[in-house]
């Protein structure tokens, strides 16, 4: 019996884009885009009338900007959808808000067709989609000063969730943290989510924003 195809959802105040990303993912087994919204409001309204699986959400966009756009839909959604965050610049300060507000990641409109399918498939199964030197540079321009003692919940990890939470920085799968220490998948997947509930983190982005956040990482880095 076959899977169901991953909704999508694409939010872009330019046309031409929402028809670009449209064609991309339609012409691929096992994706559908069911809906777009070409501004901030609209995409809320839609997200929340479809309950995709995934949305690309543009970040800036008429009436809400996408940081705006993604803190609704995660706050009024019982079971939101995952959303990568769809940018010009890696470096905008706009993608690391909407990473804190919630955004799994984030992909650039110049990536090849091949990338943003893979990042689909990636958040549509729980990974992050991170590009570590980018998140790093970006956390470093916008924390404002290291802070003066480790975020509580530092010392309630345990020395192998600190490491799975050193490797989740990096971009690494859960398989592909299994491989490097050694260890099931199943027990990644259990510090993970360890790891997320001690860092009050919605996602693995949100605990690596949480980490570089409480310096965490900066002091490894």
């Amino acid at each position: 019996m076959s899977r169901p195809p991953l909704r999508v959802v694409v939010a872009d105040d330019e046309r031409m884009v929402r028809t670009a990303l449209r064609v991309i993912l339609d012409a691929e087994a096992g994706l559908e885009v069911v809906g777009e919204a070409a501004t901030g409001a609209e995409a809320v309204s839609v997200v929340r009338s479809l309950a995709p699986d995934v949305v690309l959400m543009d970040v800036r966009m008429p009436e809400i900007d996408g940081i705006r756009a993604t803190e609704q839909i995660l706050a009024t959604m019982a079971d939101p959808p995952r959303i990568v965050v769809v940018t010009t610049f890696e470096n905008d300060a706009y993608v690391y808000d909407a990473l804190r507000a919630g955004a799994s990641g984030f992909l650039l409109k110049r990536a090849h067709p091949e990338e943003l399918i893979g990042a689909v498939r990636l958040v549509a199964r729980g990974d992050c989609l991170l590009f570590p030197a980018a998140v790093r540079a970006l956390a470093a321009a916008h924390t404002s000063a290291p802070p003066t003692a480790p975020p509580a919940w530092a010392a309630r990890l345990t020395d192998r969730e600190a490491d799975v939470l050193r490797l989740m920085a990096t971009g690494l799968s859960n398989q592909e943290v299994s491989e490097r220490l050694g260890v099931g998948p199943q027990t990644v997947k259990t510090h993970v989510a360890a790891v997320l509930a001690k860092t009050g983190s919605r996602d693995r982005t949100q605990a690596v924003i949480a980490a570089y956040e409480g310096g965490f990482l900066m002091k490894r880095s």
